[in-house]
């Protein structure tokens, strides 16, 4: 405890140097910024500034982009709840309870909720990351390809418990993911699979115009459709901007599991904030309604509190990995392995040892800049709730703009424009159906890992499936997974989801 005491004093002597908190400060209004504008996303913005970081001192570069990182976690919910676009992969799960407070008049709960629910897992996540760093790696170290594929298929089983409506409905969106994000390129032959020989198409189907398109141009096709006094934006005048007392009394516990969840879930490969989040929305649904609480997907505070608190922790201890294995356990992280490179750090179990300033200097910046977006973010609610008065007319071309640069800045492509446009009339025709999109982005994005992990595991096992059922921690994910279904599929729960989303 006395050590953890030094080396956390020792973090905080390195960030609290004025230029430190500036490069912290500038972090966080980037991510947040980012995090509003649909389709940038932290990993394009940290490799634009990656050659940037050239100049910086290597603490002050690394607090920076993890400033982006996190900040987008914050700034990604605004949009998902004010227009339903998801400006962050993790914010999916935000956008179906927080649009639908939105609709009804409590945007402004809605974001204090995800502000809130955000800077107490972030806190609790960096307090993880300097407690637990050593132990948890050793977790860590125990998953191989058997595992990750094991646990990716609880991820996709909790999917379809997490849809609402329909089981069948949601195990085809499942389906249909998984087969979108096999386009591409083979992993082991470097054969163009489903490219139909048109080149764009050899790198795969990019998350970024999936969700775009399905999210954000298919919820403007859907409101262009209806009579313009029935439009969504304008629906109901914006009351209260701060969650009531019953608010805070349902979200608070929502907060602690989601925190729980995510902090767990972050440390794992693979995991981090986008895991984390579908994983705590599921718990949620789970968990009992009280009397009187709204269902979700229909504005349940809890679905924007628990994701939130979640992807939030997740996003701060997928750090574990990175700091004290060298293991990036995503893209963002990945790029952080690239800016540690670049000023010559060797990222791994050495750097704590080796360049301490670094290492404890890194994760007292996080705690600061938690604070430093709950100062910016929470005053700004009232900034965003304005948006929501904006006459929709003028609203939807700027929608529309906003999508188009973000998709295009990704690749800098315009067939990936295109193609989010078609995915907006396929989004369009999901609504008519009353298929819910969420389950379709979680295969799309845990198809490719899942196909890789699963090739890697029987490259191993000289093709032996028994690899799955002989390991005990894949084994022991597999059962949940089975029996996560079988409670779903039996006819008594059944019956209670179908009463339960009757009420849509």
């Amino acid at each position: 405890m006395t050590d953890l005491i030094d080396h956390l004093s020792l973090g905080f002597s390195v960030a609290f140097t004025m230029q430190n908190l500036l490069y912290a400060l500038i972090g966080c209004l980037l991510g947040t910024l980012i995090g509003v504008l649909p389709g940038l996303g932290p990993v394009t913005t940290i490799a634009m500034l990656l050659p940037a970081t050239y100049a910086l001192p290597p603490i002050a570069a690394l607090i920076m982009l993890a400033g982006i990182y996190y900040g987008a976690q914050y700034g990604g919910s605004t949009t998902a709840i004010l227009v339903n676009l998801p400006g962050e992969a993790s914010s999916v799960v935000t956008a179906l309870d927080g649009y639908a407070m939105a609709k009804k008049g409590r945007a402004g709960p809605a974001l204090a909720a995800a502000g809130i629910g955000s800077f107490f897992a972030g806190s609790v996540g960096t307090l993880v990351l300097a407690a637990f760093a050593v132990p948890l790696t050793e977790v860590a170290f125990m998953f191989g390809p058997a595992e990750y594929f094991s646990l990716m298929v609880l991820g996709l089983i909790g999917a379809v418990v997490l849809a609402s409506g329909s089981l069948l409905k949601a195990i085809a969106m499942i389906i249909l993911g998984l087969l979108f994000g096999m386009v591409g390129t083979d992993v082991n032959s470097g054969v163009a699979r489903f490219s139909f020989d048109i080149p764009e198409l050899t790198d795969g189907l990019g998350f970024i115009v999936i969700a775009m398109g399905v999210f954000g141009y298919g919820e403007i096709i859907q409101n262009l459709a209806q009579p313009e006094e029935e439009r969504a934006l304008n629906t109901k005048k914006v009351s209260g901007l701060m969650p009531t007392a019953a608010d805070f009394k349902a979200m608070m516990p929502a907060i602690l599991r989601g925190t729980a969840l995510g902090s767990a879930l972050g440390i794992l490969p693979g995991g981090g904030a986008l895991l984390s989040s579908f994983a705590a929305y599921t718990l949620e649904k789970k968990t009992k309604l009280r009397p009187g609480e709204v269902p979700f997907g229909q504005g349940n505070i809890r679905g924007v509190a628990s994701p939130e608190a979640a992807n939030n922790a997740g996003s701060q201890t997928s750090f574990i990995p990175l700091l004290t294995l060298g293991i990036p356990p995503n893209a963002v992280m990945a790029l952080m392995v690239g800016a540690m490179t670049i000023h010559n750090i060797q990222p791994g179990p050495q750097v704590m040892t080796s360049n301490p300033e670094l290492f404890w200097g890194l994760i007292a910046s996080m705690w600061i800049g938690n604070l430093m977006l709950v100062i910016l973010n929470l005053p700004l609610v009232g900034v965003w709730i304005k948006l929501l008065s904006v006459p929709y007319r003028w609203m939807f071309p700027a929608i529309v703009l906003f999508c188009a640069v973000g998709v295009y800045s990704t690749n800098n492509n315009t067939f990936d424009i295109w193609t989010t446009g078609m995915f907006g009339v396929v989004g369009y025709l999901f609504v008519k159906f009353g298929c819910e999109p969420a389950p379709l982005l979680l295969g799309l994005i845990l198809g490719p890992m899942m196909e890789e992990n699963l090739r890697r595991a029987m490259l191993l096992s000289r093709g032996d499936w028994g690899v799955f059922v002989t390991r005990p921690l894949s084994a022991s994910l597999l059962a949940v997974a089975a029996l996560l279904l079988l409670i779903v599929l039996s006819p008594s729960v059944k019956k209670k989801r179908e009463e339960a989303f009757v009420e849509d």
